[in-house]
């Protein structure tokens, strides 16, 4: 990939995470989160790892944004009204992000790894569904089953949440 479209999308998939936290509108916040979504599945383009980026697109700019909207629309929230500028709080999470990348400056610029070039790639025909599906299945089984469950559960809680008592 080029660094010119490196730096594009991930300069689109930040600004528009930023965008998530900082709007007000919930509607507009998730679809934000699409174009976020977006951003990062032409990243993994990039890293030739079509699989993974099919799948980010398809389950979560698809499914999850799909059921995320429907939540939003079923619970019916409307935009935050807007509250006085707390000051004190701005300026401490400023100082806490100033901190964190100073931090993460300091440690970058002295691990030696990240200056060495990346080995390349074996160049063997490999089928990415077939490892991904063996390492679900295999090594990853338990976290599998209960991202599932934790599924069902707010599944169920969405419905509890979205029943409407008879007068």
């Amino acid at each position: 990939m080029s660094p010119i479209l490196f730096y594009l999308f991930a300069a689109l998939t930040l600004v528009f995470a930023v965008a998530v936290v900082a709007n007000r509108n919930p509607v507009a916040s998730a679809l934000c989160l699409v174009v976020s979504f977006l951003g990062l599945a032409a990243l993994f383009v990039g890293l030739d790892a079509y699989f993974i980026a099919v799948i980010q697109v398809l389950v979560y700019a698809g499914a999850v944004m799909v059921l995320f909207l429907f939540i939003i629309m079923l619970l019916d929230l409307k935009a935050e009204e807007r509250r006085k500028i707390n000051l004190p709080g701005y300026v401490g999470g400023g100082l806490v992000a100033v901190a964190f990348i100073a931090q993460l400056w300091f440690i970058l610029g002295r691990f030696t790894a990240g200056h060495a070039p990346f080995p390349p790639l074996a160049q063997e025909n490999v089928d990415d569904v077939h490892n991904v599906g063996m390492t679900l299945f295999s090594t990853h089984n338990l976290p599998f089953q209960v991202i599932g469950a934790l599924i069902l559960v707010a599944t169920i809680g969405v419905v509890v949440l979205s029943k409407r008592e008879l007068k």
